[in-house]
């Protein structure tokens, strides 16, 4: 870290499961002091207190008030997004907010238009396309060495839609879903892979479980003005893991348990009581009774969000968790990512470059307006069976 520099000082909006797998990144990193929080769980902020030292807040409109607080990590429920992101713009305060970004292309705007009027920053995150071995494949394309981008497959089979789940996050109008929830992922990695100019996209979803009455598998083309095209595949409701396929490494970067999938499933069927659920959710998150620090012997591997293949003229990369493998005339080669020293770090170097740096923000507000251009495709082209035409994507490098 610069000596010079000090600490990006963070409030936290939300100290629910998003915070629960940011805490190792905020907590390691000494670019970062969290000063601040506001939860309605009094467990999660008894926590936050006595680790951090940090005053807790009755009121998002008092953390955004807060004169230490420099920015405002937005780690609430997605309807909350928009409405918190304009609070603390209103309080000049800088955002990180998590994804999906919003529910509409309109609350995008008027995020947008609330951090211009008030000359803040608005990045959006986490997302898996931060990944180092994302970034590691991007580089390898730009370079050139490999020719242009012609098509990327990307496949997750998980065992979202049965873990613990609040009402709101089985309801596709409340954000609820694998497609505001997965997609953002899934979508921001080939759109940064591919040049980011999604021109069409054509979906089904699938929502085969009556009592999960949300979207918890969809399957999408995205044709790129390239004339590139994505595959893009994910089942919430796996019973298969493709986990296998990224040498055993879970998404968080963590060793697989076998039969992950198969226990969650089982714990599924034996309860019915969805207060019981919510109760078991929040007893996983940060504070509650369940609640288990990530322990650093525990990463096998960068995190990702399954396999990812991106075939250009001259080579197949295949990214992994530990690089990229590239599959040339030559053979095959692992190009290995550098070692983090917390897990989620390129997140930070992101924030420390904007915040610190002046740079200009790859996940951006409309960057990640682009992506949710696209989660929102998905959802139309399911409904309508047509061809969605997109109209406010931007590149990487593009406007913000």
């Amino acid at each position: 870290m610069n000596g010079m520099a000090q600490p990006i000082r963070f409030g936290v909006l939300g100290l629910g499961r998003a915070f629960t797998l940011m805490v190792p990144t905020l907590a390691g990193d000494p670019r970062i002091r969290l000063v601040a929080c506001c939860d309605p769980h009094e467990e999660a902020t008894v926590l936050f207190q006595q680790q951090f030292g940090a005053r807790v807040h009755a009121s998002a409109e008092a953390l955004c008030a807060d004169p230490q607080v420099e920015w405002v990590y937005v780690a609430t429920p997605h309807p909350l997004h928009e409405a918190h992101v304009a609070l603390a713009a209103a309080h000049g305060k800088h955002v990180l907010v998590e994804k999906p970004m919003a529910l509409s292309l309109a609350a995008c705007d008027r995020m947008l238009a609330a951090t211009r009027q008030a000359g803040t920053h608005l990045v959006v995150g986490h997302s898996h396309s931060f990944d180092s071995p994302v970034a590691l494949a991007r580089d390898l394309i730009r370079s050139g060495r490999y020719g242009q981008v012609q098509s990327i497959l990307a496949l997750n089979f998980t065992d979202f839609l049965y873990r613990p789940r609040r009402p709101e996050e089985l309801d596709t109008a409340q954000g609820g879903g694998v497609v505001f929830s997965q997609a953002a992922h899934q979508v921001d990695v080939v759109r940064l892979l591919a040049g980011g100019l999604v021109e069409s996209v054509y979906a089904r979803t699938g929502v085969w479980d009556r009592g999960r009455a949300t979207e918890g598998a969809y399957s999408a083309i995205l044709n790129f003005a390239s004339g590139a095209f994505a595959q893009v595949n994910y089942n919430g409701y796996g019973l298969f893991d493709s986990d296998v396929w990224m040498d055993g490494v879970g998404e968080l970067g963590q060793p697989k348990t076998a039969l992950t999938h198969q226990v969650t499933r089982q714990k599924r069927l034996t309860s019915t009581d969805e207060m019981a659920e919510v109760a078991q959710k929040a007893a996983r998150n940060y504070g509650g009774a369940a609640y288990k620090p990530q322990a650093s012997h525990e990463r096998a591997g960068f995190q990702h969000f399954g396999p990812v293949i991106v075939s250009c003229q001259g080579a197949d990369l295949r990214l992994t968790p530990q690089g990229v493998e590239v599959h040339d005339v030559q053979g095959v080669q692992l190009m290995r990512c550098a070692l983090q020293d917390v897990p989620r770090q390129e997140v930070l170097d992101e924030l420390w470059s904007v915040a610190r740096s002046g740079a200009q923000p790859v996940h951006s507000g409309a960057w990640s307006k682009a992506t949710m251009e696209v989660c929102l495709g998905i959802l139309a082209s399911a409904r309508e069976r047509k061809v969605m035409m997109m109209h406010h994507q931007i590149a990487p490098d593009g406007p913000t």
